[in-house]
């Protein structure tokens, strides 16, 4: 994220007519905004594999959500643009600017984002009661984090690695891993010799 520093403190609604008329999207705190970056074509493809997903198992129960679909921690912000969300709440049904109540949130890691993601972001949206899992998915390697609030308000960790199938309580949906990671092509890792190395 970038932020906008030649800008005053914006209100809420300041933000929102203002945010109207860019060409790219904003994410809102205490005032300020920050513009988000563009991911790479993984971590769009990885997206749109799971909002597919989510949208086919929800239709006509939940609203499924992408990355141009805001979520308001509070009724004034901050505002966030996460990869994919979902919301149950039939106030979200309706809803016009951004998602108050969403019961899942997921973000696709990228290596510019993935401390902000697992750190202040989902600091954030803990303070959201609705939400009951909170999921972190890798566009370099294939693996997914489950964190899942439980009935005391703890949040437990669930790790999920290739072959393995990621339950997601929250909309009584199991999801094999291949499948979110379908027709993906990840960047080779640097670990991995080149094949023009091994030649030379």
């Amino acid at each position: 994220m970038i932020a906008i520093a030649e800008l005053r403190r914006l209100t809420p609604q300041e933000y929102f007519e203002w945010e109207a008329q860019q060409e790219l999207r904003y994410e809102y705190f205490d005032g300020e905004v920050f513009a988000m970056t563009g991911g790479s074509l993984p971590h769009a493809d990885i997206a749109l594999n799971i909002a597919s997903i989510l949208r086919e198992h929800m239709r006509g129960r939940c609203k499924v959500r992408n990355s141009d679909a805001k979520v308001g921690i509070t009724e004034k912000g901050p505002f966030t643009y996460p990869d994919v969300s979902v919301s149950c709440d039939e106030r979200d049904r309706t809803a016009q600017q951004f998602t108050r109540y969403p019961c899942l949130i997921v973000e696709v890691l990228s290596p510019s984002t993935e401390a902000y993601d697992r750190g202040e972001k989902f600091a954030l949206y803990r303070q959201m009661e609705s939400l009951q899992e909170y999921v972190l998915v890798g566009s370099e390697t294939k693996t997914v984090e489950v964190f899942r609030r439980d009935q005391q308000g703890t949040w437990m960790f669930i790790p999920y690695g290739e072959g393995d199938e990621i339950e997601l309580m929250s909309v009584g949906l199991t999801i094999p891993i291949a499948a979110i990671y379908e027709d993906v092509i990840l960047a080779p890792s640097e670990n991995q010799e080149s094949p023009l190395a091994e030649a030379g």
